[in-house]
């Protein structure tokens, strides 16, 4: 390599106005053919790789690109297809494919989890008995094609063999070693067949090198890569980390390999670099514009970082790409037509990102007068921005450290209170907050915004579903409601509508699993309350019922961890200023006699940070921060909320620390696995653990819900014990969501009268 060199890790899939997730969703109703998919969805492709050459990015990644998760693909392109969904030996059709990541009404969708701390979801494969073999080379398939119709000498992406085992599940710690020695001959197959075919670069993701690894790992990881590269010898391989420093620097950075990736912009790679060096006979590819939030970069200090590692590394064997893929981000920023200028100009999305780092590349070999224009350019947005109104305080802002963060009486002391008022039974059974958005609910809502609805009109509407379905849940039985959130589009995006310093945007859309893309609000200035805004639907749901109605509200850090965040201010900082206007949306439902109100947190974990020495101030913030939107209400108050996707053993203490109430988990897709984590762990307040997945189609049997009751009931005391789906019912039509709850409501009335006879 003779000169720098830009790159990219991955682009957007979904299409500037999510035509990928239409195209989707359009085959699996049956109203397009798979061809009509393929076809869809290959041009979708194409248009991301026209548009990185065209910005003249050098590495253009391909093989990014999915029907659904690059996990899923990598598990199917070795033939690991769980035994329930059938496997003729061969190329896995279409309709298998999806079946594994969303069920069948016969067989259980394989489990899907956070992709490292990020809000994307993958599909978790399953090695049990795995017995793999190469059923089609698709990082070739997809370097040839760019090949033939663009002429782009594309970088094929491959997951690695350690991250991509390490995320699965099926198998034993100790048999690690064996399942690695199955698949690296299939690797090195996948690489040689792409050596053959003249592939210069290959990019091999492995994220997981960015968590703690233990000596055993290590070990392991240098067999793998020492084989690779004594079977591979030609190949340039760049072993692609990102989402934090690496750990055990020394150790990775000197893998037999051409290429090293590292994150630049989370973590503490610099002072690494520092440190202990880079090896002479490498190149560095040197993650240096954050892949992971919208704002534009200071490109006069980008271009300082690089020069910077340019003094501990030769120039010639550094190359300049995004901290991770652009997958995490919007598309582009041109659609925004309606921004304030003071924002919009402060943004960057993937395009922008792209030019971002062509700008760079072009200021290091050419002189920053070749890019002075950029220079002032990304300087004067910044300084704009952060000068504005947005970002100063406002008269009478609320300041966390001034509350108090604690509830007046202990949980002991507040359950008895609140079982008193409450008067519910044994077993109590409610779902999570969100009911069926049908495509008339969202119609209507389109029409509201496009004006061809009035306020009136619409709240009617709103109000009239609310009454449909407070009727249903009280013809079904279930024991606490819910008003069911129809004038919600997404839990998060619509606090960012009310709440003031967010914004909402209209195309700003990123894949989070499957076909659902979701529009993470942007925190651009100061977080304070405006006005109440989940008061007015709670109270009118509360009027139509004589039985208890929770109020339904989205947790400070759910909402940061599913928010792009400003980057001029501590993250822990904005996390109170959220907690503090949420807690005057709690105190505005107890005023309106909402007795059961629920903060949600599924993104507590996932927001965890990938070393473990780091976890205690994290942890601390949150439960900190959950505290003080919820601490200021009365004991007779109960507050819930709800997790999902996590391995809570890890975080067990800080579940507790929370002092909810009740908390609901998912359960149904890990199998019931969570509920080890209670087997050793006591746990003093009440929990739901989700006993049916909503994430499919399928309407689960009495039977298997009775057998997931009872199985927790073997840990959990029945008097501590609610019973709910895993997730919210939104993204479900309405006959299966009623006959799914049909049969929740059904197995927790059989479970209780078993329980109460045992009582007795």
């Amino acid at each position: 390599m003779t000169q720098l060199l830009s790159s990219n890790l991955g682009y957007p899939r979904i299409g500037e106005k999510r035509e990928w997730k239409k195209a989707l969703e359009k085959f699996w109703s049956g109203d397009i053919s798979e061809a009509e998919l393929l076809k869809g969805t290959k041009e979708i492709r194409l248009e991301g790789l026209r548009k990185q050459q065209k910005k003249g990015i050098d590495l253009i990644p391909v093989g990014d690109f999915s029907l659904y998760d690059q996990v899923l693909d990598t598990a199917v392109m070795f033939g690991i297809v769980p035994k329930r969904f059938q496997n003729n030996g061969g190329k896995t059709s279409l309709e298998t494919y999806f079946s594994i990541a969303r069920g069948t009404k016969d067989a259980v969708a394989s489990e899907m989890t956070k992709w490292f701390n990020t809000n994307y979801h993958y599909i978790v494969p399953e090695f049990d008995d795995a017995k793999p073999f190469l059923v089609e080379n698709r990082p070739l398939t997809f370097y040839k094609e760019a090949k033939e119709e663009l002429g782009i000498d594309g970088k094929p992406v491959l997951l690695g063999p350690i991250t991509f085992l390490k995320l699965g599940k099926g198998y034993e710690h100790a048999e690690f070693p064996q399942l690695l020695q199955a698949f690296l001959p299939l690797y090195i197959q996948v690489l040689q067949e792409l050596q053959d075919a003249g592939v210069n670069w290959v990019q091999v993701d492995e994220p997981i090198f960015a968590t703690d690894l233990s000596e055993k790992d290590l070990l392991e990881i240098k067999q793998a890569y020492e084989a690779i590269a004594k079977a591979v010898p030609e190949i340039k391989i760049i072993l692609q980390t990102y989402f934090e420093s690496i750990s055990s620097y020394e150790y990775i950075v000197n893998l037999p390999v051409a290429g090293v990736g590292i994150d630049f912009v989370h973590g503490d790679s610099l002072n690494d670099l520092r440190e202990y060096g880079f090896p002479k006979d490498k190149v560095l590819a040197a993650g240096v514009i954050d892949g992971r939030n919208v704002w534009r970069q200071d490109l006069e200090s980008k271009l300082g970082l690089v020069e910077t590692i340019q003094q501990l590394v030769d120039k010639d064997r550094i190359i300049v790409q995004p901290s991770c893929s652009l997958l995490h981000v919007p598309v582009t920023k041109k659609t925004e037509t309606t921004l304030d200028p003071i924002i919009k100009d402060a943004l960057s999305f993937a395009d922008e990102k792209l030019e971002e780092i062509v700008s760079i590349v072009k200021g290091l070999q050419n002189g920053k007068e070749s890019i002075a224009d950029k220079l002032e350019e990304s300087k004067q947005a910044i300084e704009v921005l952060n000068n504005s109104k947005y970002r100063k305080k406002t008269a009478g802002q609320i300041n966390a450290n001034d509350l108090n963060a604690d509830r007046e009486l202990p949980f002991k002391k507040r359950i008895s209170i609140q079982k008193e008022i409450l008067g519910l039974p044994l077993l109590p059974t409610t779902t999570i907050g969100s009911l069926p958005q049908t495509t008339e609910v969202r119609k209507q809502r389109l029409k509201w915004r496009k004006g061809d609805l009035s306020d009136r009109e619409y709240e009617q509407y709103i109000q009239n579903e609310i009454e449909k379905w407070i009727r249903i849940q009280e013809e079904i039985g279930i024991d606490v409601l819910v008003h069911g959130e129809f004038e919600r589009t997404d839990m998060v995006e619509y606090f960012g509508e009310k709440l003031n310093g967010f914004l909402v945007t209209k195309f700003g859309w990123v894949q989070s699993y499957g076909s659902r893309c979701v529009k993470p609000p942007f925190i651009f200035g100061e977080v304070s309350f405006d006005k109440p805004m989940t008061v007015k639907e709670s109270v009118y749901a509360q009027s139509l019922t004589s039985k208890q109605l929770k109020g339904m509200l989205t947790g400070p850090v759910t909402i940061l961890n599913w928010s792009f965040v400003r980057d001029d201010i501590p993250r822990v900082d904005v996390l109170n200023q959220i907690a503090v206007a949420l807690r005057k949306e709690v105190e505005e439902l107890e005023k309106n006699d909402i007795k059961i109100i629920q903060v949600d947190e599924p993104a507590l974990r996932e927001g965890l940070p990938l070393k473990r020495d780091k976890w205690d101030e994290y942890l601390n913030a949150a439960v900190h921060a959950f505290k003080l939107s919820t601490a200021s209400v009365e004991n007779s108050t109960q507050i819930h909320t709800h997790m999902c996707y996590s391995s809570f053993g890890d975080i067990f203490d800080a579940i507790s620390g929370l002092d909810a109430d009740v908390i609901s988990i998912e359960t149904s897709r890990s199998q019931g696995e969570l509920i080890s984590t209670f087997e050793e762990n006591t746990y003093d307040k009440e929990i739901g653990l989700g006993v049916y997945d909503i994430h499919s189609p399928r309407v689960p049997s009495k039977k298997e819900v009775t057998e997931n009751i009872n199985r927790a009931l073997k840990t959990i005391p029945a008097n501590q014990f609610w019973i709910n789906p895993y997730w919210g019912l939104n993204t479900r039509r309405e006959p299966e969501t009623n006959a799914a709850l049909k049969v929740m409501v059904e197995a927790a009335k059989e479970v209780r009268n078993v329980q109460l006879v045992t009582v007795q």
